[in-house]
């Protein structure tokens, strides 16, 4: 029964979205493509990272559910258009995800054993290399091992999966320890580029730094974006304490003094 309503609801959304980009139907809706989307992905994709941590923290998924929902609209967006000229169907976009599940699982669909995750990472790379030879896709030229990640990449996960790719053929630190005193190194860097007044100096030490960050979270198996996007959410919540604690007083946030509103802060720490 539920199968057969999430086929009755995933058909109506299709049925709607195709009912938009139809003569008479919405004018935004009809003039969008693939790229005037793509943007909107993203901050879909983004909104949906967003409610996933907040309903962990509160338990409650009704916000996750509305926005997995709008990313799910992308989705149809985009096979709606590609359907129009040809170029796919949304049928086409969940049988090949469907297909590659499946062969990307072979100890769930196949005879393969493998016990722990980690086993089931270290075989990826090569299910991926043996479904672009058996699809007789032509292999991508790469000059670099890092031209497989994206520039595109937020900083954070762009410097996670670069680091990650060199670790794999060696190329990293041996211990916590070691990045450790990487940090310490590249804080005095940065505080002799301060101290030098370079702007471009500043720039690139800066950068230096929340790239060995970067390396300590990976070592520690803590998702950096993940990690920051916590802190920022604390926060956001702990200054909205200090500005509910001085409107209780009366006062805004202009005229408060850093000692009164560090007060508030250590007031919403505890």
């Amino acid at each position: 029964m539920n199968s057969t309503f999430m086929s009755r609801s995933f058909d109506e959304l299709i049925a709607v979205m195709a009912r938009l980009r139809a003569p008479g139907g919405c004018p935004w809706d009809a003039e969008q493509t693939y790229q005037s989307l793509s943007q909107y992905l993203l901050e879909e994709a983004y909104e949906t990272f967003d409610a996933i941590h907040a309903a962990g923290e509160t338990g409650d998924t009704a916000h996750l559910v509305e926005e997995l929902g709008d990313l799910l609209l992308q989705v149809v967006f985009h096979s709606t258009i590609a359907a129009e000229r040809g170029d796919f169907t949304v049928d086409d976009v969940a049988k090949g995800v469907a297909e590659k599940l499946v062969l990307r699982h072979p100890h769930v669909f196949g005879g393969e054993k493998l016990e722990r995750a980690q086993d089931v990472l270290d075989n990826w790379d090569q299910l991926k290399a043996n479904e672009r030879k058996a699809s007789g896709k032509p292999e991508k030229q790469h000059e670099s091992l890092l031209d497989d990640v994206p520039v595109h990449f937020p900083g954070l996960l762009e410097g996670l999966k670069i680091s990650k790719k060199a670790a794999k053929v060696g190329f990293d630190w041996e211990s916590t320890e070691q990045i450790f005193e990487k940090l310490d190194e590249e804080a005095n860097e940065l505080r002799a580029a301060i101290g030098s007044g370079e702007k471009v100096a500043i720039d690139e030490e800066i950068g230096d730094l929340l790239f060995v960050v970067v390396n300590l979270a990976r070592h520690l198996d803590v998702e950096p974006e993940t990690a920051l996007k916590k802190t920022n959410r604390k926060f956001r919540k702990r200054f909205k304490f200090i500005e509910d604690g001085l409107k209780a007083r009366d006062r805004s946030i202009e005229d408060a003094g850093p000692a009164e509103m560090e007060d508030l802060w250590n007031a919403a720490k505890a």
